[in-house]
């Protein structure tokens, strides 16, 4: 089984690339901002607890997020490969799910982060909330501290993932079909690696 973490800050793309690779490479889809999302637009009780965390920039509790990924890879158990997007966001949550993972008889192939700069992801974001009316993405003070939240929560998961020789760096600049370029590239080593080895 193939299963790929796509890592980067709010902005850099993670979504629409992940759609398409997972597309590609016969993947499943994890997002756990859509599933969040989802939940909040019907008004569960899940997506009530979430909207307090997501309106204000914030992280949704790292057991809320695990508990959703187990359940979506229990239904999704026949599938060749998971590419999970947006998740994890935190040490704890990849110690979890390392964990998880070893329960699943599965691991992570690699992790690859999209590398944006700051203003870019801000306008990105900007004009995304323009266009889709995402609330998270309408409020300048909203972008910058979730931006902000993810360097302080996220980045360090650079180092755990680097440790462990999975983490590699990819330009997430430019237009979506030269980053999925980039992207696809990627993958198509990484597979050539794994059948060799």
């Amino acid at each position: 089984m193939f299963n790929i973490v796509l890592f980067g800050a709010p902005g850099a793309g993670k979504g629409t690339q992940a759609v398409m690779i997972a597309e590609n490479f016969r993947l499943i889809h994890l997002s756990t901002g859509d599933i969040l999302r989802k939940e909040i637009s019907t008004g569960s009780e899940l997506g009530e607890l979430a909207r307090q965390y997501t309106d204000k920039g914030e992280f949704v509790p790292d057991k809320v997020v695990i508990d959703i990924i187990r359940s979506q890879m229990e239904q999704n158990a026949d599938a060749e490969g998971f590419i999970f997007d947006g998740f994890p966001r935190t040490i704890a949550q990849a110690e979890a799910f390392d964990a998880m993972m070893t329960n699943f008889g599965q691991r992570i192939s690699a992790v690859l982060a999209l590398e944006v700069e700051t203003e870019e992801l801000v306008k990105r974001l900007q004009i995304r909330g323009e266009s889709s009316g995402r609330a998270d993405d309408l409020s300048i003070d909203v972008i910058r501290n979730r931006i902000k939240v993810y360097n302080n929560k996220t980045k360090p998961l650079i180092d755990y993932y680097s440790i462990q020789n999975k983490f590699q760096h990819v330009d997430g600049s430019g237009d979506i079909a030269e980053i999925s370029e980039r992207l696809t590239a990627r993958i198509v080593d990484l597979k050539d690696q794994r059948s060799e080895s």
